[in-house]
């Protein structure tokens, strides 16, 4: 930040018209206003360097079906095998991996680069698919580091975080089971809970992927229960608890189970302590979304805040936006379906695609 001084013409004139002696004067004064602006300019940049806001990206992204292509008798994977009705080929497998990397490492890059600090993962198989790509290009330069516990989902699916352990410390991770009550034979996604450190501010986030939409309402509904116990657990433990609930979540923002039941709200203005702010409202009431459906726009996959990220009080990270990242390569660019998401598979045909969603991702500033 340079600092301009501006002199009166007046005040040049005088200095023109002067003596000798007043000459001699003027030189010893420009010197010395001249080392005074130079000095207090330093400190201006050395201050605003200093003070310029620290940014990191915490994301979110549903792989659609990232399934390896080995034979695994607990996950109903007979789909997504070389003999299978998907024709799912170790070449098809590289390149859905190289697809998701490429998309993983670019979140966010529009205010920060280098990928999210924290991304949060949906619909992938296993502990080994998430290996194989941290491996892949460009992640495997990028030094994440994975936590996965395995869910009992029927269609053998769970969900799964990705860290950069340079700038994320863990500190705990638990995994937690959704049952219903006289339906033990309900069987879905478990909720990831995992704490850490960013960059020295304890945050935690809980990983979801909520039952579908044809399970109905009820069943997402207590998915919605289960998170806010476990928010509320947090806050119990730590008062002033960050927390990020992200995840598919299968209802959109004003739906019953994210508004009513979870209490996420929409409007920043008036959240008071232990309220939960929704950015991605206003996201989906502007007509985006992360995923279609007959034509219209859905917003499932979102990532919902405590209070503590959005109030004036308190030192550490902050949110300062939300956005869906919706690149025009991850859109179809022609025929029926121009501007979906471009898919892996779509009507059982194979279109080479990324996924039926597109990731959401917050940016914070401290």
């Amino acid at each position: 930040m340079a600092l301009q001084v501006y002199y009166p013409d007046f005040f040049i004139y005088y200095l023109m018209i002067n003596s000798y002696r007043m000459k001699l004067f003027r030189n010893s004064h420009l010197l010395f206003i001249s080392f005074f602006v130079i000095l207090l300019s330093g400190s201006f940049q050395a201050f605003a360097q200093k003070n310029e806001a620290k940014l990191s990206c915490i994301a979110f992204y549903n792989l659609e079906n990232l399934f390896d292509t080995i034979d695994d008798p607990k996950t109903n994977d007979a789909e997504f095998l070389p003999s299978g009705k998907s024709n799912w080929t170790r070449e098809r497998y590289n390149t859905k991996l190289a697809h998701m990397a490429s998309v993983i490492a670019q979140i966010g890059s529009g205010s920060v680069a280098g990928g999210p600090s924290v991304i949060g993962l949906a619909e992938v198989e296993n502990l080994g698919v998430l290996e194989d790509l941290i491996k892949t290009a460009p992640l495997d330069k990028m030094d994440y580091q994975i936590v996965h516990y395995d869910s009992p989902d029927e269609r053998g699916i769970d969900v799964g975080l990705l860290y950069k352990p340079s700038v994320f410390k863990v500190i705990h991770t638990t995994s937690n089971r959704l049952t219903i009550a006289g339906q033990p034979e309900f069987l879905t996604r478990d909720q990831l809970v995992v704490t850490g450190e960013l960059d020295g501010d304890q945050i935690s986030i809980i990983v979801n992927h909520w039952p579908s939409r044809y399970s109905g309402p009820e069943y997402r509904a207590e998915a919605a229960k289960l998170s806010r116990h476990l928010i509320d657990s947090l806050a119990v433990k730590h008062k002033k608890a960050k927390i990020f609930l992200m995840g598919d979540l299968n209802d959109d923002p004003a739906d019953s189970s994210v508004a009513v039941v979870l209490g996420a709200k929409g409007q920043r203005a008036g959240i008071n302590k232990g309220e939960l702010y929704n950015p991605m409202w206003e996201i989906h009431q502007s007509g985006k979304g992360s995923l279609t459906y007959k034509g219209k726009w859905n917003l499932f996959d979102q990532i919902i805040i405590s209070e503590p990220l959005i109030s004036r009080r308190g030192r550490g990270w902050k949110f300062q936006s939300a956005g869906v990242y919706n690149e025009k390569f991850l859109l179809e660019q022609e025929g029926k379906y121009a501007g979906n998401p471009f898919r892996t598979f779509a009507g059982g045909k194979y279109l080479n695609g990324y996924s039926d969603h597109l990731p959401t991702f917050l940016i914070l500033s401290r």
